[in-house]
């Protein structure tokens, strides 16, 4: 479980972190990573988004506690005041734990790189 203050909670959250954040995706999943500048006292927060498509509820649960336990270490990592959501694909449901991990890795890991010019 992740703490009160590293849940993303409200669709406004959501929304900002999708619309202006850095998106990464890999076969299980998509990141979208929002480094903003760190409000006093604020703590790297994750969202996730694990939709209907996934399968029924108790797979689309299950995906969510795996993600969930998979990117609570990772928090530590990032930016104070930073925004991160997680939205899993349909493979998800059938990917193994190390599969997940390793997909969030490179997405996360391919999300903080920085872009290219043009």
């Amino acid at each position: 479980m992740l703490a009160a203050a590293q849940r993303m909670r409200r669709s406004a959250d959501f929304a900002a972190t999708i619309r202006g954040g850095r998106r990464a995706g890999r076969g299980t999943m998509v990141v979208h990573l929002l480094l903003d500048e760190p409000a006093p006292a604020s703590t790297a927060r994750a969202g996730f988004v694990v939709s209907k498509a996934v399968g029924n509820a108790v797979v689309r649960n299950k995906v969510r506690r795996r993600l969930r336990h998979l990117v609570r270490p990772l928090l530590g990592d990032l930016p104070d005041g930073s925004s991160l959501v997680v939205r899993a694909l349909p493979a998800a449901a059938s990917a193994s734990f190390a599969g997940l991990a390793a997909d969030l890795e490179a997405a996360l890991a391919a999300a903080r790189r920085p872009r290219r010019q043009r």
